[in-house]
């Protein structure tokens, strides 16, 4: 889909059941930029989980009334947007073998025709044409790429691309940065000492950069390394690549933060 200045787009936040729980201000960031951008965004209120942790522990079948209500929910738009590379390759990527196990013709169709459904930088980029979004953030900041959206939706060049064009910012790469963080969502539940390792690798490269605030796609990775930043007591922040995109001088991106707690705040 290609965007052109002028023309009207339905465009819809989703803001996955994450964010909206745990990390309201990045959907509010996601908000403030898209329409400094011009962009109209609804939030349909009927939203609700996209099946991602119920597919990825092997309940596929259930996953078919969560697949339906998206499919409901969002008919209709253009564009669905979400701050959230891992939430964006469930519903490209599997909703549409949720709906062959189930044998639903019905609900596959509906899949077929459910809008294109994009992580933000991949909206920003590759729909909207744009780069330099107005942001402002004097920090030093390292990205990681998480595994999804990298490895998913292939989104390689559009975050380092838009974080570049930030006025101010100081932004230095993560050594080593494909390396997953060793969230993964029950994963790190179910090999836990695995997982632990895994994100002492990456807090041990963030830390190696000198960074101030550690960036990403996924809010999931970034509380995962982040509670690992705040146990040892680093100063290193975790911001959403919304959060330093809706950043500017009259209204900066917020304090250190931790889970916010609370939907819709």
């Amino acid at each position: 889909m290609n965007f052109r200045t002028g023309e009207t787009m339905r465009t819809a936040l989703f803001v996955t059941c994450f964010n909206d729980t745990l990390f309201p201000g990045t959907g509010r960031a996601m908000v403030r930029l898209l329409e400094r951008l011009g962009c109209t965004v609804d939030f349909p209120l009927g939203q609700t989980c996209c099946g991602q942790m119920h597919f990825n522990t092997g309940y596929q079948r259930e996953c078919v009334p969560l697949v339906r209500r998206f499919t409901e929910v969002f008919e209709g738009y253009d564009a669905v947007v979400t701050p959230s590379g891992s939430c964006a390759a469930m519903v490209r990527e599997y909703h549409g073998r949720v709906a062959e196990v189930a044998g639903d013709t019905r609900l596959a169709a509906a899949v077929r025709h459910t809008p294109p459904v994009y992580e933000l930088s991949e909206f920003l980029v590759d729909v909207l044409g744009v780069v330099d979004v107005g942001a402002y953030f004097p920090h030093r900041v390292t990205y990681h790429p998480t595994c999804h959206t990298l490895r998913m939706l292939k989104a390689v060049r559009q975050p380092p691309a838009l974080l570049r064009a930030v006025r101010g910012i100081d932004l230095v790469e993560l050594p080593s940065a494909t390396e997953c963080c060793g969230f993964g969502g029950t994963f790190a539940l179910k090999n836990a000492d695995t997982s632990v390792a895994m994100c002492a690798d990456k807090v041990r490269h963030v830390l190696g950069t000198g960074a101030e605030v550690l960036c990403a796609t996924d809010n999931s990775c970034l509380m995962h390394i982040g509670g690992a930043l705040t146990r040892l007591r680093t100063g290193v922040r975790t911001l959403h690549l919304a959060e330093i995109l809706a950043s500017t001088e009259d209204e900066p991106a917020s304090a250190p933060r931790t889970a916010e707690g609370g939907a819709h705040r």
